[in-house]
């Protein structure tokens, strides 16, 4: 007894009577198969009596609609499917073309306003210069030409910390140390002065410099300046001979300059489009740069430290460049770049989130915020009437003052980070002495 199989084998066989040369292979015959309505995709009538049947017919369309085949055509021959369109266009101005999972929605609303707005007269509308800081008592210090004033968060005071003369000013750089109480301001003329920001005294002046000062960092004890002369100078105001290290690679003025949140490596941009690595353990008189980064094609300005990937920076480059770049400083790989469409002024990012805040200049004047690592706008902030050069963080991270010259003369607050208590939660979390590790009980 013969299975099944067999005897469909020897159906199809070739008779006994056929060539030698046809022994060797099978060749099907395609009329003889009753699966040929598949691949034609449709019920052809056949000179067969057996697929000409009434029954047949029937309850071959019975199939049809218990499988809701009634209009298909299943492996049909037709020809060649169009190319896909891709769900993601591409951009015309990216570089690194975006992630292909779907971005989740922001769930929180994010003010497209400012909370407050305040004149900032005569502020400068320089490219190259730092005007604006948030220090840890809540105290916003902002420099007008050739006078600093202090403005507290809290009680809505404004005080006047000090005015030069023309010969010494316009105040160039403002930056507060951690503790809140002392404020390091540069001139125009290459000093830096120290002053205590409760008793509005002078507390000492650095020299160094052969020209203005326009960026200033600090790094607990060391204040880290960086000048038009090119050269970076770290001083420590602890002694008396404040010059312990000099850093020279830049070839332009550097206008960019921060500490990681390790103290142990510095970032600095310049107007030579370059943006340089230093690291303090390399110890000498004349450190030697970590990584030279040569990507940009404008001025470096905006420089942020990751606080969730601590190796990682965000670098901004001016107005022929308009770029975000991100860098692993362990091995000095770029790991990603994004075209914004402008100029980048300043970034800044979440303390409790993976989101980022750039602010830009033409020709929307406008503050963006993306979700990180993708890159999608989550918003875009307007209001400004010329380029937002100036943008610092509130101590509790959730709310980012911004500050624009020329046309503009206006500082404007945003709540654009989220929640206060999260960002408490969060900062109490990274203060914690050995958070990191597991706990026994």
């Amino acid at each position: 007894m013969l299975d099944p199989i067999t005897r469909s084998l020897r159906k199809y066989a070739p008779s006994r009577n056929s060539s030698k040369e046809n022994l060797d292979r099978f060749i099907p015959n395609r009329s003889a198969t009753k699966f040929d309505f598949v691949l034609e995709g449709g019920w052809r009538q056949k000179a067969n009596s057996e697929f000409d049947s009434p029954r047949k017919q029937a309850y071959q369309q019975q199939l049809r609609k218990v499988f809701n085949l009634e209009n298909s055509r299943i492996f049909a021959y037709k020809n060649k499917p169009h190319t896909p369109v891709s769900l993601y266009p591409e951009d015309d101005y990216s570089v690194v073309q975006p992630s292909k999972r779907p971005v989740k929605p922001c769930q929180r609303n994010i003010p497209q306003t400012a909370d407050r707005t305040l004149d900032a007269p005569q502020l400068l509308d320089d490219y190259y210069v730092n005007l604006l800081d948030w220090g840890s008592n809540n105290v916003l210090a902002i420099a007008l030409k050739n006078t600093v004033y202090l403005w507290s968060v809290d009680t809505g005071s404004v005080s006047q910390l000090l005015t030069v003369d023309e010969d010494t000013g316009p105040v160039t750089s403002v930056s507060w140390v951690s503790d809140g109480c002392t404020i390091a301001v540069g001139f125009h003329n290459s000093h830096i002065q120290l002053w205590d920001a409760t008793a509005k005294k002078l507390l000492r002046t650095l020299t160094g410099h052969q020209a203005r000062v326009g960026s200033l960092a600090w790094n607990r004890h060391i204040l880290t300046s960086g000048s038009m002369d090119c050269i970076i100078i770290n001083n420590d105001v602890r002694v008396r001979d404040h010059i312990v290290e000099t850093y020279q690679g830049h070839r332009g003025q550097i206008c960019g300059l921060k500490w990681s949140h390790s103290g142990q490596k510095l970032a600095s941009g310049g107007n030579d489009n370059l943006v340089y690595i230093w690291d303090r353990a390399l110890t000498s008189t004349r450190t030697q740069w970590l990584h030279r980064f040569e990507d940009h094609r404008a001025a470096v300005r905006a420089l942020a430290w990751c606080p969730f990937q601590r190796n990682m920076l965000a670098s901004g480059g001016g107005g022929a460049d308009g770029c975000i770049k991100f860098w692993n400083t362990d091995t000095g790989a770029c790991l990603n770049s994004v075209n914004s469409g402008s100029r980048v002024c300043s970034l800044l990012w979440s303390k409790t989130d993976r989101e980022l805040l750039s602010s830009h200049g033409d020709p929307q004047n406008q503050l963006t915020l993306w979700k990180y690592p993708s890159m999608t706008k989550m918003a875009e902030l307007s209001g400004h009437q010329s380029r937002v050069l100036f943008t610092t963080q509130s101590p509790d991270g959730c709310t980012v003052a911004s500050a624009a010259g020329a046309d503009d003369e206006t500082l404007r607050l945003w709540n654009v980070f989220g929640d206060p208590e999260k960002a408490k939660t969060a900062d109490r979390k990274a203060q914690e002495p050995f958070a990191h590790f597991s706990r026994i009980r």
